[in-house]
């Protein structure tokens, strides 16, 4: 089987148990740890996970090729990739890994009318199946925890908390939401600072519902939200904002996107950056991901982002790396999503679910083993646009969260 040339130098922690199509067994096994146990349906599966398992190992769970026999998808792929982790890639990963990066241009090539599409592919299915396994105000980003007991909800409140801190918004001032999702975070904006917000949106669904949203909170001449592209906006800002988009922007397009923000900036204006990124060099997106999940996306290295930042005239005033705050966020979602798994199935289908589920727990491995992070990035036009230490971010979170920070 070819999957023993794969598999035999990795698992060193665990066992990894594979059942090919003939009944016949094979087993990896390295010190005590966790074990998971597969089944191979047919004979060509084999050949194709060895030749590019980043592909076909996704693409084999959801057509049913590959089964989980003991443990779960999410266990196959948490014990594949912490296993991973000490092993130098083989010549066939190196070799896809330098075609990716060579593609990139293509790849990420996200011009207006593609992005739309591209934001469409993920952010314009049903909101029912989002309803399954976000929190209660459809926070689609990484969370933030205090510790890690603490449940989605409060987390996602914890989130605003976080970011309304390292706006420092004061009443009517006019924010800007670039990538607002389903309208949360500009309402807590509005509702919680005072703020005069415009959210815009690539997706017509979120854009439809976080108009709906505002209407009944009776915030709609305060909170207004636009089917928009963030290249189209005009007009100037005191604050700006972005969670959860950037990701979609494409490396090509970084220098023009933070040249629009420091356009749309008001001399002593702030924008306050919330991305997905890698604590390693430039690299590529998953093709798995990339196919059927985020066509068009990426998760950019941090050289890539201060290459183009420095070339505007920016300030990077401050930057915080959020390192398993997405991988709890992710653990959770995949929970809820389980719970609720024949509610999805009977909004799509059960390919769908496998396709969503190897989604969710594969996101959350590549932020426990494989260098994922989040980053927020806080940018002026100005040095002195804001105070000389971090406390003022400290004080306001720790007011809003209802105590007071109290004297070393």
């Amino acid at each position: 089987m070819p999957l023993r040339f794969l598999l035999k130098p990795v698992i060193r922690v665990g066992a990894l148990r594979v059942i090919g199509a003939t009944g016949k067994v094979q087993e990896f096994r390295g010190t005590a740890g966790p074990e998971v146990t597969i089944r191979l349906h047919d004979r060509l599966t084999p050949f194709k996970i060895f030749l590019n398992p980043g592909l076909h190992t996704g693409e084999a769970y959801m057509s049913g090729a590959l089964t989980v026999e003991q443990g779960t998808v999410r266990d196959l792929i948490d014990l594949y990739t912490r296993n991973l982790e000490s092993v130098p890639p083989r010549f066939l990963d190196r070799l896809y890994r330098s075609l990716r990066l060579a593609s990139r241009a293509f790849q990420q090539y996200n011009p207006v009318p593609l992005a739309r599409q591209h934001a469409a592919h993920h952010y314009d299915l049903s909101g029912a199946l989002y309803d399954l396994f976000l929190d209660e105000d459809r926070q689609y980003s990484c969370a933030y925890f205090l510790n890690e007991d603490e449940n989605l909800d409060q987390a996602q409140t914890n989130k605003k908390h976080h970011l309304a801190a390292k706006l420092r918004i004061k009443p009517g001032m006019k924010v800007l939401d670039i990538g607002s999702g389903w309208g949360g975070l500009g309402l807590y904006l509005a509702e919680t600072c005072g703020a005069d917000v415009t959210g815009i949106t690539l997706s017509k669904e979120q854009h439809r519902v976080s108009n709906e949203r505002a209407k009944q909170a009776g915030l709609a001449d305060r909170v207004r939200f636009h089917l928009r592209d963030y290249r189209e906006e005009e007009g100037s800002y005191d604050r700006i904002v972005s969670v959860g988009m950037f990701e979609h922007v494409g490396t090509h397009y970084y220098r023009s996107f933070f040249e629009k923000v420091n356009g749309l900036l008001t001399e002593d204006g702030l924008a306050l950056l919330h991305s997905i990124g890698r604590k390693g060099p430039p690299s590529a997106t998953n093709p798995w991901i990339r196919k059927y999940i985020f066509p068009g996306g990426y998760s950019p290295a941090l050289s890539e982002v201060f290459s183009e930042v420095e070339k505007t005239g920016l300030w990077v005033t401050d930057l915080e790396i959020l390192r398993l705050h997405y991988a709890e966020t992710l653990k959770r979602w995949y929970g809820r999503f389980q719970a609720n798994r024949e509610r999805a199935a009977a909004i799509y289908d059960e390919r769908f679910c496998r396709m969503w589920e190897f989604y969710l727990a594969g996101s959350e491995a590549a932020f426990r083993h494989q260098g994922h992070m989040v980053f927020q990035m806080q940018l002026t036009r100005r040095q002195e646009a804001v105070p000389l230490t971090r406390d003022y971010m400290t004080d306001w979170e720790h007011a809003q969260r209802g105590f007071r920070k109290t004297a070393a």
